[in-house]
């Protein structure tokens, strides 16, 4: 996909990252720290974060295909830079996702005694898979969000740096 009705299929594929990847991060983190949601969001999360982990490299793509159109001034390569990372973001926001998705129905499982081997922890398995799946479920988010506002930023500064009055 390169361009839509005339216009660089980036530019419109961009808006639906920016806002689909920092919810799926939000919803990532408030389901590692707060159950009542984690059973209300249920299988949206990770789906959500599937769409994101899709939607990325499709943008990316028309990103590269834009980037020689526009001359690859110094400032659009920073931000193509940026953006080929990502994929590794939103691939891993994903990850995170479905193992907590899972981890969280395995727990419920255990907890009402379906889960005979579960192996201790919080009813769904070792208590250890549960911290790290939190602190991933806290550290991938932020990173993903932080590396989303970067690249979008520079992305910005590569289209409107010195290309507007101030008067």
């Amino acid at each position: 996909m390169t361009e839509v009705s005339g216009l660089p299929a980036h530019v419109l594929l961009v808006h639906a990252v920016i806002v689909l990847l920092p919810l799926a991060a939000l919803c990532v983190a408030v389901s590692a720290v707060w159950p009542a949601a984690r059973r209300r969001l249920g299988i949206v999360t990770p789906l959500l974060a599937i769409a994101v982990a899709i939607l990325v490299p499709v943008t990316a793509n028309a990103g590269e295909w834009l980037l020689p159109r526009v001359g690859g001034a110094p400032l659009a390569v920073e931000h193509a830079g940026f953006g080929r990372t990502m994929w590794w973001w939103s691939t891993a926001l994903a990850v995170v996702a479905i193992a907590q998705y899972l981890w969280s129905r395995r727990a419920a499982r255990g907890a009402r005694g379906e889960d005979a081997e579960s192996g201790g922890g919080d009813g769904g398995g070792p208590r250890w898979v549960a911290v790290v799946l939190l602190v991933l479920a806290l550290a991938v988010p932020a990173g993903a969000v932080f590396r989303t506002v970067q690249t979008g930023e520079s992305g910005t500064r590569a289209v409107w740096e010195g290309s507007f009055s101030t008067d």
